[in-house]
């Protein structure tokens, strides 16, 4: 089985927040960066990519990706906070 990517993307700091899950975080990522994926990603602009977390397979990614879209928000600016306090967007340490 693939591995899997579980992220975040923020429309800007403390801003509109989008989850998403992928096989190929690089590839995805630059959808969303340019435009690509449709839907609310595209509509609220959320191209910062703000935390993301490795899963050795998809399936592990899609069930983490489902418990992650009942929580508060909250939640999810705590972890983002903890691993990523100053919002850095992390497409630059991903693409190199």
């Amino acid at each position: 089985m693939k591995e899997g990517w579980l992220y975040l993307l923020a429309s800007n700091h403390d801003g509109t927040l989008y989850l998403g899950v992928t096989s190929d975080l690089l590839q995805r990522i630059w959808q969303h960066r340019n435009g690509l994926v449709e839907g609310f990603s595209k509509k609220y602009n959320c191209t910062r990519l703000v935390w993301f977390e490795h899963y050795p397979n998809l399936h592990d990614a899609r069930a983490r990706e489902a418990q992650m879209k009942k929580w508060k928000r909250a939640w999810k600016l705590e972890l983002i906070e903890k691993d990523n306090p100053g919002w850095r967007d992390l497409w630059h340490d991903i693409n190199r």
